[in-house]
């Protein structure tokens, strides 16, 4: 039973929608950030990789607080806080390395967290909104498997990386405007 899906009161799509644009303003100054930096792992960019992740978990952590969601949504928002907050700490150790490290690493990212935002989007479908989540969670699987294969290559940047995000964010845009209210499309 969707206990989310079938009950979902409008605090909850509230709570999602102003949880979403804070994502996407978030991610859209993150990448416009990351570009500046994308050629090189400097101090800079170094913090904003940690920070990413770190940021998606506290995010989690909200998510989790306002949800009222069946056994299944709130399993996936915990495996993506646990994601989130081992990529942070991953991250900070890989930015040591090298880019072709930090790739690495966020490819593997992309790829869990594209699972699990799947199937969080999947639950809560009738919030309405999830195609977005459903298609950015898709799309972060292809791209993570991409970062992936980045990182064998000589002169990697992390331009893709910013890109990935902004994107992500556009996503979050679009799932916010499009939730429903009191049971009403957005």
């Amino acid at each position: 039973m969707d206990t989310l899906v079938d009950t979902a009161p409008a605090s909850v799509s509230a709570a999602l929608r102003r949880l979403y644009l804070l994502r996407f303003a978030f991610a859209a100054v993150w990448a416009g950030l990351l570009f500046t930096t994308a050629d090189s792992l400097g101090p800079l960019a170094a913090t904003l990789l940690v920070l990413y992740p770190l940021f998606d978990a506290a995010c989690a952590v909200a998510d989790l607080r306002s949800a009222r969601a069946d056994g299944s949504a709130v399993r996936g928002l915990y495996v993506n806080l646990a994601l989130s907050a081992l990529t942070g700490f991953a991250l900070a150790v890989a930015a040591a390395s090298g880019i072709q490290a930090v790739l690495q690493v966020w490819g593997v990212w992309a790829i869990t967290a594209g699972v699990t935002q799947v199937t969080v989007g999947v639950v809560r479908r009738r919030l309405g909104g999830q195609w977005a989540m459903i298609a950015s969670g898709s799309i972060s699987t292809l791209a993570g498997a991409s970062f992936v294969a980045q990182a064998s290559k000589d002169g990697a940047t992390l331009t893709n990386v910013a890109g990935y995000a902004l994107l992500g964010g556009i996503f979050f845009l679009v799932s916010a405007l499009r939730l429903k209210a009191d049971g009403k499309p957005a």
